[in-house]
């Protein structure tokens, strides 16, 4: 956004303060400011010159050479411009002016230069190739600029004959998105009024006599239109706006039209209200209706571009169609042109959101938009309608109101009072400040203070309430940002520097996929929380447990997950058609309806539970049964964790698990997880074409049987001693339960590793031979053979006495 000086102090004297020093300021305290400009700075070595003659170009049909008269010199100047006549005053660039071609590309520096064979001192310039398009308006790309209306001796800088005195400012409009108030210069100008402690004067306006002829306002929805204003004026003379006001417009980047367009624009620009001019002539009606959209309902809008609108846009309309897009744009059939003589001003307030949602919607922003979708003071209404009253006057002589003067609408701001608490101020701000500057500061903002002793009652300017302030904190910012940050003394806090406590699930998580992916080879994989329907049906699982999303990412997966493994089978599937072995694992939330888990935010209803997950998949081609490798996995992770597990053999609960090879995985008495090959049919559904071992153990179940060990346990500082043991026993028999029966033959038994199971040539049908090592050791002495022995022979009585087993030698 581009903000003119000269505009500024208007409204607040500003001589006496540096254009670097109210920028650095402005940026301390208000808005950030990202560079200044003086205005004319760009039309160096371009002067007022006289066109003395002109022949035609003796090798150049298109071309001419003229001579032009500077004051003192007459310099020679070859140029194409159409409209260029003896005795026309124009923009002369002299040798090292920087101009653009055609007003297009980077700046070039003018040289002596020779154009077939004549040769050219300078340049006769057209108005956007000196960067004055929008004070005087271009016919056509090569139209040389008409000075000749301009006083002024040949040779004057155009900067001086102009009045180019002006300084920009360009504020970063992100930095005034939270500030509807800043959106013109009144606005801006409040705030450094405020910062140097000076007079704002008055807004220039006067009240409005109205007319007899009748005009009516009707707003159907309140909330989406606020107040709504409309005054017809007739005995207008549409024509170019007065010199001052386009260079006004000019300065800050918008492009003059016409003397009423240029008021709306003015009053936008200067007030930061927005307004719209109908030619009242082209209406159907002197009834005006604020009303949602039709669906389907077309509108052109000024420009000729044609939307397409439907009930959720805000349309104003007469009583046939839409004649503009309510604080967006207005329509091309009602605008104002050269031959219009009646116009109807509107100013209005809409609604933020509806107005954001309609420029999105339809691809439209403006500068109107843009300052509606801050949302703007109601109250500025009145006072932008009486200021274009009076300035339709001015420049147009024979104007006067005609009809009432049409407002509807209702609203109502939240001034306050908001009670500041003084030491709540210093705190923080974190500096001690005089209550006496506290008030003075929010006096010269705008706010009415009633001091209370220990707190100060706050009411909110109007132009502050639509949403910018409402809570003590930001009365608090508005006294430190005007107190200036750098004002105030840094300083550390002060606070207890304390160890974090232990995450101790973290760590586990941590320790989990070091020992999978580097101990035994894992791969992990990482998987969207969401699942499919159609997947779940694939595998027999039902979702009516499982949390639908209102507003999926993906159409396709509208559910959370329940469990980790139905995503983890569909990487399966797709990797093992491309290779042979796949060992991956996933550590993850899982999301369950039906069970209830941490309170929420508000504290009073529950979250569905949210255990944190380990699962595993294992397949390879020819392994017949990767159900006992994935138990070897699993006894590898708890004996590094330092738990002891035992996999007891269940009937399977699911129609994708295969019956004979499920298990649950305890710690003591509790069940953290399951182990499972994955159902034959189920197999062939999805696609695997390798048997597929499964498990899923919940770390966050597990986790309190591992903060009951020690994180460390000495190493003995005696020898093991490792026998082999090798025996039939009935298929039927299960490794949990053999084991658990090995530990607990002998105290000097300390471990029981299966290592081999085998069924086939030499072990008679029904039977199986299972292999472990068993490992002998006590803790207060060395063991001597005799001891292993007996041990040993102890280990092997048990066996054939509990399961029948009989040793293979």
């Amino acid at each position: 956004m581009l903000i003119s000086r000269n505009w500024l102090q208007d409204f607040v004297d500003i001589s006496d303060i540096s254009d670097e020093q109210l920028a650095s300021d402005l940026t301390l305290h208000t808005v950030e400011v990202e560079g200044i400009e003086p205005l004319g700075s760009h039309l160096d070595n371009i002067v007022l010159g006289e066109v003395v003659s002109i022949e035609k170009h003796p090798d150049a049909d298109m071309l001419q050479v003229c001579k032009v008269s500077v004051g003192d010199d007459h310099l020679q100047v070859v140029c194409g411009g159409s409209n260029i006549t003896q005795g026309m005053k124009v923009a002369m660039g002299m040798l090292g002016a920087r101009v653009r071609w055609h007003g297009e590309g980077d700046l070039v520096e003018l040289a002596k230069v020779k154009i077939r064979g004549q040769e050219s001192f300078g340049m006769i310039c057209a108005s956007d190739e000196i960067g004055l398009g929008d004070l005087f308006r271009k016919k056509e790309e090569k139209e040389i600029l008409d000075l000749s209306h301009m006083d002024g001796a040949l040779g004057t800088p155009i900067r001086d004959l102009l009045d180019l005195d002006d300084v920009v400012i360009d504020v970063d409009n992100k930095s005034v998105t939270h500030r509807p108030d800043l959106w013109g210069h009144f606005g801006l100008a409040r705030e450094v009024a405020a910062m140097y402690k000076k007079e704002l004067k008055a807004y220039p306006f006067e009240e409005i006599n109205p007319g007899s002829e009748s005009l009516s306002v009707k707003v159907k929805d309140t909330d989406l239109c606020p107040r709504y204003m409309g005054v017809m004026v007739e005995g207008i003379e549409v024509g170019p706006s007065p010199e001052w006001m386009q260079k006004r417009l000019a300065a800050v980047g918008i492009n003059p039209i016409n003397n009423i367009v240029d008021i709306t624009n003015f009053i936008m620009t200067e007030l930061g209200q927005p307004m719209h001019a109908f030619d009242a002539d082209k209406l159907h009606s002197a009834d005006i209706i604020v009303r949602s959209a039709k669906k389907g309902e077309k509108i052109i809008v000024l420009g000729g571009d044609e939307y397409e609108l439907d009930k959720d846009n805000l349309v104003i309309a007469d009583k046939k169609k839409a004649i503009a897009i309510a604080g967006v744009k207005g329509g091309d059939d009602s605008g104002v042109t050269d031959v219009s003589t009646r116009i109807i001003f509107e100013a209005a307030n809409f609604n933020a959101s509806s107005v954001r949602r309609t420029a999105v919607a339809i691809g439209l922003r403006t500068d109107a938009s843009a300052r509606f979708e801050k949302s703007l003071d109601p109250n500025m209404v009145e006072v932008a309608m009486q200021r274009a009253i009076a300035l339709a006057k001015e420049v147009c002589p024979n104007a006067r109101v005609v009809s009432n003067i049409a407002d509807d609408g209702s609203f109502e701001l939240d001034q306050g009072p908001i009670t500041l608490p003084f030491d709540f101020v210093n705190k923080r701000i974190g500096q001690p400040i005089e209550k006496e500057q506290v008030i003075s500061i929010l006096e010269h903002l705008g706010f009415t203070v009633d001091n209370g002793g220990d707190a100060l009652s706050v009411i909110v300017p109007t132009w502050r309430a639509t949403k910018d302030i409402s809570l003590p904190i930001d009365l608090v910012e508005e006294v430190a940002r005007m107190y200036g940050y750098d004002n105030v003394t840094p300083q550390l806090p002060a606070f207890n520097i304390e160890r974090p406590g232990v995450n101790a699930l973290r760590n586990l998580v941590h320790t989990c996929r070091d020992q999978l992916a580097y101990a035994s080879g894992y791969t992990e994989v990482y998987n969207y929380s969401f699942t499919s329907p159609e997947w779940m049906a694939k595998i027999d699982v039902p979702v009516d447990n499982l949390i639908e999303l209102e507003n999926p990412i993906a159409k396709d997966r509208p559910y959370l997950r329940g469990n980790l493994i139905p995503n983890m089978l569909v990487n399966a599937e797709k990797n093992l058609h491309r290779h042979e072995t796949l060992k991956i694992f996933e550590i993850g939330k899982t999301y369950l309806l039906d069970e209830e888990g941490e309170l929420s935010g508000n504290g009073k209803e529950r979250l569905p539970k949210q255990d944190t997950y380990l699962g595993l998949v294992y397949a390879a081609k020819g392994d017949e049964a990767p159900f006992h490798h994935a138990a070897d996995v699993v006894r590898s992770l708890f004996s590094h964790l330092g738990v002891e597990v035992v996999m007891q053999k269940r009937e399977a609960e699911a129609q994708m698990i295969h019956p004979g090879r499920y298990a649950t995985i305890m710690v003591g008495e509790s069940q953290v997880g399951r182990i499972a090959e994955v159902h034959p049919i189920t197999q062939e559904n999805l696609g695997i074409p390798y048997r597929t071992a499964i498990v899923q153990v919940n770390l966050t179940e597990l986790l309190p049987h591992l903060s009951e060990k020690s994180s460390y346990t000495p190493l003995s500082e005696y020898p093991s001693v490792e026998r082999d043991l090798a025996f039939v026993v009935d298929a039927s028999a299960e490794h949990g339960a053999i084991s658990m029966a090995i530990r607990g033959a002998d105290e000097l038994v300390v471990k029981a590793e299966l290592f081999d199971v085998y069924q086939g040539e030499h072990v008679p049908e029904g039977k199986k031979s299972m292999a472990y090592h068993i490992e002998y050791m006590s803790r207060a002495r060395t063991l001597i053979a005799e001891e292993v022995d007996e041990a040993h022979a102890g280990v092997i009585d048990m066996l054939a006495k509990e399961f029948g087993a009989e040793v293979r030698s």
